[in-house]
């Protein structure tokens, strides 16, 4: 593993990749440790999910994946109504729900919701009023004239019921601080309850279907690295950024990687990587998913596809979260499996900065 340089203070993200082998998933429990597995769990709330493949392959991975929706709502609460009657009980105590409210995370009061931890991101000021218990965020001398505090709370510890402390203590700050309406995007990761909590609070249905585009007429360079590369460091660096790039641009659906190209190389630069003999041209085909979407959906989407295809084939599949803070930067995880590699794997990840 090797994490990229920043060469810009506008640059805060980071990438690290990984080249290196998994085993054949169990089709009856998925993989949770171990990369690229535990890499792509590790995302909070994803936007995205894009998959690209040779379109000779679609038909193995059409029956399988590309008819599966993606159901979640958008909902306007309190976040004192997250504490109160059935909503507490049956989505936090006994379900699995994810949330998140809108806002920027740099400079509003944001809120989210996953696997049964509140956390909170709030100006100085709010922090103050609410009297809550947190830590700054960021690093120490990096802070800023507006410092930014994080508090959380887990909403299923024993000790979160009407008459506790902390319970008490959050509720207060609820009633009296946190008490305007939040636009929330939810997800029910588990069985709904009867009759629904949140159809209280008139929520809005949101499908994600999936997209299919076919007939990418595509020039690809060589996906897999010649032998020599993977024992230097600084080839291999090179080889995974280029590829990285190229994979970038095609989900972009960027014309710079069409066959038919013919932009003046004054207005860009851009080619594929790789040698010319090297470079073919194929037919390839993406199917996206965009909405409110549960890391353990992209890691079973991943099982899938590994399955649906034969050990020979290659892939990329890649997972957006929701941009953040002022930069609108986003983490990003992106797989490539490939061709002629059994088990082997190319892994991005993009990490941007809290």
């Amino acid at each position: 593993m090797f994490s990229f340089p920043t060469p810009s203070v506008y640059q805060s993200s980071k990438c690290f990749v990984t080249y290196g082998v998994m085993g054949h998933p169990n089709p009856e429990q998925v993989p949770s440790k171990g990369k690229p597995w535990s890499t792509v769990l590790a995302q909070d709330f994803v936007h995205r999910v894009d998959l690209i493949l040779p379109e000779e392959l679609l038909q193995l991975v059409r029956d399988k994946i590309a008819g599966r929706t993606l159901t979640f709502y958008k909902v306007i609460m309190p976040i004192g109504q997250i504490l109160e009657g059935n909503f507490f009980t049956e989505y936090i105590k006994i379900g699995n729900i994810m949330m998140l409210s809108e806002g920027n995370l740099d400079s509003e009061d944001v809120f989210s919701l996953k696997d049964g931890i509140l956390t909170m991101h709030l100006e100085r000021e709010t922090y103050e009023r609410a009297g809550l218990v947190g830590k700054p965020h960021g690093v120490k001398g990096k802070r800023g004239s507006k410092p930014r505090w994080i508090v959380e709370f887990d909403l299923r510890s024993p000790s979160m019921f009407h008459g506790k402390k902390g319970y008490d203590r959050l509720a207060y700050a609820c009633k009296n601080v946190f008490n305007t309406p939040v636009t929330w995007l939810f997800y029910n990761r588990s069985k709904t309850p009867v009759p629904d909590p949140l159809l209280a609070h008139y929520p809005t249905k949101y499908t994600s279907n999936p997209e299919v585009s076919e007939g990418l007429l595509v020039k690809t360079p060589s996906l897999k690295p010649p032998p020599t590369t993977l024992s230097r460091g600084l080839e291999l660096e090179e080889f995974a950024t280029d590829i990285y790039e190229w994979l970038s641009l095609l989900r972009l659906g960027s014309p710079r990687v069409n066959a038919d190209d013919k932009i003046d190389p004054y207005l860009s630069g851009y080619t594929v990587p790789g040698d010319a003999e090297d470079c073919q041209t194929n037919k390839l085909c993406q199917i996206s998913w965009q909405g409110f979407i549960p890391p353990t959906w992209t890691q079973q989407i991943l099982a899938d596809v590994i399955h649906a295809l034969p050990s020979k084939a290659w892939f990329s599949l890649s997972a957006t979260t929701f941009p953040r803070g002022m930069a609108k930067d986003n983490a990003d995880c992106t797989i490539l499996r490939p061709p002629n590699s059994i088990g082997e794997y190319f892994l991005w990840d993009i990490r941007r900065h809290d």
